[in-house]
């Protein structure tokens, strides 16, 4: 069986995409290929995935054999059509989170003609922000391989000391997943590694050159540099960043199989400037982070997972420097400069200087936000307005509670959904969303129920082909259509009530039956919890704000829940007509357009009135300059992704502090 599909993942099947992609095809008993241009490869291999270099808006054919096959397909076609699919985790930007969106262009690394008495070497700006600190140069030895012929009776033994290499690498990457410190995008980096190293693409590489009579540590660095040269050939930034990729899983191999530690980065000093030639992500997201006041490498680009790395990190990074890099090797003291990819060493009084306020000028624009973080904003009249945080995983806790949210506005739960093979049981589901109450208590958490359609695919869910899956089978429609699922969800949230303030949220609603029907479903869990001796508390039920009937039969709306959230992403979309993936009609799609301002005060107007609670949890309740207009219509909760919090609470107190 075959089906053919324009590809809507953003960017294309580059590493994490193509990572999720494979284990999604894994889960399937049958054959599964891809086909682009004619060519097909195993939807199995993250490797030949990845240089089959299939890009956003190109048509491929998925295609299967076997017992599953359509089951197969119509999960891959769904994840293909995905704008959103590879992102888990992230929020609502590309890979490597909100700052990786838009990268640098690469650069050529040259020396800079001195513009303040200091030659300054030239790379690229991976990752914005200015640092000086004492150079800490890291230049492991490279590996070698022993350059022996392999006798045939050696090649067997050769091949179970490769095998086992791997899974020790496997093995380490593995405890390094299982760890609590690292971040949420820091660990889909390290699985996109750990699927590397397993790779048949890699590992039958190999094989085939230690059964021809390399040794293992020979044909590793010989398998990796075929496949990096692949990777480097290709016409894509991201997939020409998976050479270094490559070439680091090589090397962790390598040290294995000569019984040798990479050298430890333990021993970083507080705000040193790391300096290498090259250095493997997973080396880097294991690294004293917080200690690291800048990266330099020879190699890489603002695609690279050193990149995304630093970025998410706050960590200013200039790559690409090329041999350039070995001026660094001896230096005393650095300037990195990640806005412009200029780096300076040992700078003179003067470049010291200018580096020295820039510094400090940044760190206090932070800390001037910082001292928002405790805020509690309110109106002129006293009212409360909730900055909240959007999140989709535990993992995002910590960042939501650094930047000071006042509890979470919207918990996307498909996401718990989507990162599975099979459907969360109920305990799984109200243990996350239990650890999420606790780690807000008192304030609130509103729980979105399960949002996804044709456009999100989902293991164990089968979705019908629609035309237009934003206007189909989705939100609440699906999940009343399949209470097998929802009751399980239903239940998990009134379990989970009990550790904390849990608020639930409906998506997609265009009518009221849809709320009735549910809370009689709500109903129907807990006289069944209640039955069973399960502990259990009530909980607040909300709609979501996005299409345009729901703004129509606000009022009617308003005295059937407890609160609206408005979700403007979608109601944007809908309001305009306008599909909010299709760049012909971009300009449509702007939340400050008359319409979508009028949906969104009669929003408020009808909930004001009801004397609940209106919110919003769309990308727009994080703009300054639409916050004001937000809280002088009514509304008191405001959600955001935690890097906009300590800014928005900064608004509204200026917005106070000018009346």
């Amino acid at each position: 069986m075959e089906r053919s599909t324009i590809v809507r993942v953003h960017e294309g099947l580059h590493a994490r995409p193509a990572t999720r992609f494979v284990k999604l095809a894994k889960a399937f008993e049958s054959d599964v290929e891809l086909v682009k241009d004619g060519k097909a490869v195993s939807a199995k291999s993250s490797v030949k995935l990845m240089l089959l270099a299939v890009k956003e808006n190109q048509e491929v054919t998925v295609r299967a054999n076997g017992a599953d096959a359509i089951e197969a397909i119509e999960a891959l076609i769904g994840y293909l059509e995905n704008p959103r699919a590879g992102l888990d985790d992230e929020g609502d930007a590309g890979e490597g989170g909100p700052q990786a969106a838009a990268p640098a262009p690469e650069a050529t690394p040259v020396a800079a003609a001195p513009t303040d008495g200091t030659p300054k070497l030239q790379g690229v700006a991976a990752s914005e922000g200015v640092a000086i600190g004492p150079a800490f140069a890291h230049f492991p030895p490279e590996i070698e391989g022993p350059g022996r012929r392999l006798q045939a009776d050696e090649i067997e033994g050769e091949l179970q000391r490769f095998r086992g290499a791997v899974a020790s690498v496997q093995a380490r990457m593995d405890r390094t997943l299982a760890e609590n410190n690292l971040s949420a995008g820091d660990r889909g980096i390290v699985a996109a590694l750990r699927d590397i190293a397993a790779d048949d693409s890699l590992t039958g590489e190999v094989e085939r050159l230690i059964r021809g009579g390399d040794d293992a540590v020979s044909a590793v660095i010989g398998a990796a540099a075929t496949i990096a040269a692949d990777f480097s050939a290709v016409d894509d930034h991201y997939l020409n960043a998976r050479a270094d990729d490559v070439h680091a899983v090589g090397r962790q191999i390598c040290l294995v199989l000569l019984g040798q530690d990479e050298v430890s980065l333990e021993t970083i000093p507080q705000g040193a400037i790391l300096i290498a030639d090259d250095i493997g992500a997973w080396d880097l997201a294991r690294a004293p982070l917080k200690r690291i006041g800048g990266v330099i490498c020879g190699h890489g680009g603002a695609t690279s997972h050193i990149a995304i790395i630093a970025r998410s990190h706050g960590i200013p990074a200039v790559l690409g420097l090329g041999d350039k890099v070995n001026e660094l090797r001896t230096a005393k003291e650095v300037a990195i400069d990640g806005n412009a990819g200029h780096v300076i060493v040992d700078p003179d009084e003067a470049a010291r200087a200018d580096f020295t306020r820039r510094v400090e000028a940044a760190a206090q624009e932070r800390a001037g936000l910082k001292v928002f973080k405790g805020v509690t904003p309110k109106r002129a009249d006293g009212t409360v307005i909730e900055v909240a945080a959007n999140i989709g995983s535990l993992e995002e806790i910590e960042a939501a509670q650094e930047a000071g949210a006042m509890g979470v506005g919207l918990f996307r739960t498909e996401l718990l959904f989507m990162r599975h093979m099979h459907l969360p049981s109920e305990d799984m589901q109200a243990e996350t969303y239990s650890a999420l109450a606790k780690a807000f208590a008192p304030h609130s958490v509103i729980v979105r129920t399960l949002d996804i359609g044709g456009d999100k695919p989902i293991a164990g869910i089968e979705f019908p082909d629609e035309e237009n899956p934003f206007l189909g089978w989705r939100g609440i429609r699906m999940c009343l259509d399949r209470p097998d699922i929802f009751k399980k969800q239903l239940r998990a949230l009134l379990r989970a009530a009990i550790h904390g303030n849990i608020k639930v949220m409906l998506p997609m609603v265009s009518e009221i039956a849809e709320v009735t029907r549910t809370r009689a479903l709500v109903d129907e869990c807990a006289s069944e919890l209640k039955a069973e001796g399960v502990p259990h508390a009530s909980f607040d039920l909300g709609v979501m704000i996005e299409t345009p009937a729901a703004v129509l039969i606000a009022p009617a709306l308003a005295k059937e829940v407890a609160f609206f959230s408005i979700g403007t992403n979608d109601l944007t979309q809908y309001i305009m007509a306008a599909d909010r993936l299709n760049p012909t009609v971009a300009k449509l799609n702007d939340v400050t357009n008359p319409a979508v301002m009028s949906a969104i005060e009669l929003t408020a107007k009808a909930g004001v009135a009801a004397g609940i609670m209106v919110g919003m949890c769309g990308e727009a309740a994080g703009r300054p300059d639409l916050i004001p207009a937000f809280v002088g219509m009514g509304l008191t909760e405001l959600s955001m992704s935690p890097a906009s919090i300590q800014r928005a609470k900064k608004t509204i107190a200026a917005m106070v502090a000018e009346r």
